[in-house]
């Protein structure tokens, strides 16, 4: 289980770099520049330095170079510097511990994850990335739902004791929900998390919050931004008159699968891409 690759599917790595997938299937088979992991069942995988990688040939090309030239520049440019000593793999450690139902090495191994990078590096890098892969396997059959559970619970524990604070200070506050029949939140959490670092007052309702306890909580608090985090399009189709008329009175921006720029324009609300860590930083530069 700890050597199984950690990464995200071409679709998703085609959203973060801004490129087409048959782009970067081209890339990949004519050129090389991406070098995908395997997970089990079969499936590509792509990491980091693949990332880095097509980001760069992005760079180039829009630049006027042409793709052969963009990929050996790519290719033989210096490897970035390596992560510091027990850093290097921690994601698929800590995946391996949580399908073995190991929750000793599991929080030891969050633990460490904690003490060697921000936050914000642990989210993005570690904590969604694994989350993700769990999702993906249960959803293939590949793991059971016990493990699913574990895992997500062990992750979600941690997450919480990372809040306890999040209400202090003297910051923009946002109240942050899932719309009713939604009860996938972890990226919302971690969302509120990075918030939290960026100095905002955290205010989470959580998941399946019905449209009038989110309308009260506006009326009560009065905050800055409202955001709404959906795996699934549906609880933000049934949510949109809603969410139009909150809007009518504070900034609404959601995010999440689920979300998309249609939905949000029904809602008048703005449209967060991109993962949970990156919402928060524009989120933030938005507020300035």
């Amino acid at each position: 289980m700890p050597g199984t690759p950690i990464g995200v599917r071409i679709g998703e790595l085609s959203r973060r770099v801004g490129v087409a997938p048959e782009t970067l299937r081209a890339w990949e088979h004519r050129y090389g520049v991406l070098r995908p992991a395997r997970t089990p069942s079969g499936y590509r995988v792509y990491g980091r330095d693949d990332q880095r990688r097509a980001q760069r040939m992005r760079e180039l090309i829009s630049g006027g170079w042409a793709a052969g030239e963009a990929a050996q520049a790519v290719l033989t440019a210096p490897a970035p510097s390596a992560p510091a000593p027990g850093v290097d793999g921690i994601a698929e450690q800590l995946l391996g511990t949580l399908l073995d139902f190991d929750a000793a090495t599991g929080q030891e191994t969050f633990d460490r994850l904690l003490g060697s990078r921000s936050l914000d590096a642990a989210l993005r890098d570690v904590v969604l990335p694994v989350l993700h892969e769990v999702g993906e396997r249960w959803s293939h059959g590949e793991i059971t739902v016990g493990q699913e559970h574990f895992a997500t619970e062990l992750i979600a524990g941690r997450l919480r004791g990372l809040a306890r604070e999040w209400d202090r200070g003297l910051g923009p506050r946002a109240i942050l929900a899932c719309p009713a029949g939604e009860r996938h939140d972890i990226g919302l959490f971690c969302c509120g998390l990075a918030l939290d670092r960026r100095g905002w007052r955290v205010t989470y309702l959580g998941p399946d919050t019905p449209a009038d306890a989110l309308a009260s909580t506006v009326a009560a608090l009065d905050p800055t931004l409202v955001v709404i985090g959906a795996v699934q399009a549906e609880p933000l189709h049934a949510a949109a008159a809603a969410l139009a008329q909150l809007a009518g009175r504070v900034e609404v921006a959601v995010g999440g699968a689920g979300a998309s720029r249609e939905l949000a324009a029904a809602a008048g609300a703005t449209f967060l891409g991109g993962d949970p860590v990156e919402a928060a930083g524009v989120l933030t530069e938005a507020a300035r």
